[in-house]
């Protein structure tokens, strides 16, 4: 997965509570386990007008102009300023998938689901949370200042705003180990790459007929 250091870029707000991951990613995209390709349909039954379907051309669809991740002054966020209870409903990885295609790097909110909070750890995004009254002068900020920029620096475990302010926030040691290094779950597999093929080799030679029983 994609290493995540510092993070510099635009934020979108999305003021609504309890988004869910059906809101995040609808059911009828779960259908590929590609992890890339789900960014067009981030959002979908708000982000258009008509209902998506799998593999079908998005270029040509009606885009709901109401909808916060259409309007021209938030084109190229690289970060998603939310509200309580983020990624709550059904467990599916999809939801971090989709948000991490569509070009978010870091999501901000009073809380999160426990699955989803952990789904976008293992896949490249980071979930920071924050107190509601900070949130809540983000969400004032962002709305009186078109072009809107925060700064995540994950290694000092800083927000850095427009000003110069800054804010702290928390992050699991190993996840930050994970993030700052780029590793998902395979990749932490494949650090002890070495040790798994002299373990393998010791077992073949301790057990040859395991093996011979394989084939």
């Amino acid at each position: 997965m994609n290493k995540f250091i510092i993070e510099k870029g635009l934020v979108l707000p999305l003021d609504r509570a309890n988004v869910d991951t059906d809101f995040i990613i609808p059911k009828q995209f779960l259908k590929s386990i590609k992890r890339t390709g789900f960014g067009v349909n981030l959002f979908d039954e708000h982000r258009y007008l008509d209902k998506g379907e799998p593999d079908s051309d998005n270029s040509n669809r009606p885009l709901n102009p109401d909808f916060v991740l259409n309007q021209p002054r938030y084109q190229g966020a690289r970060i998603l300023l939310a509200q309580d209870n983020f990624g709550c409903g059904s467990s599916r990885e999809h939801a971090p998938w989709a948000l991490e295609d569509y070009g978010f790097r870091a999501i901000i909110a009073p809380s999160f689901a426990d699955i989803f909070f952990n789904n976008c750890l293992k896949n490249g995004l980071l979930p920071i949370v924050l107190p509601k009254p900070i949130i809540s002068g983000l969400f004032a900020e962002v709305e009186a200042n078109a072009g809107y920029q925060l700064e995540v620096d994950l290694d000092l475990q800083l927000i850095t705003k427009p000003g110069g302010e800054t804010i702290s926030f928390e992050v699991d040691e190993f996840r930050k180990h994970c993030l700052l290094n780029g590793l998902d779950d395979i990749g932490l597999t494949l650090e002890d790459a070495d040790a798994i093929s002299q373990f393998e080799a010791a077992w073949r030679n301790q057990a040859p007929w395991y093996f011979t029983a394989m084939k």
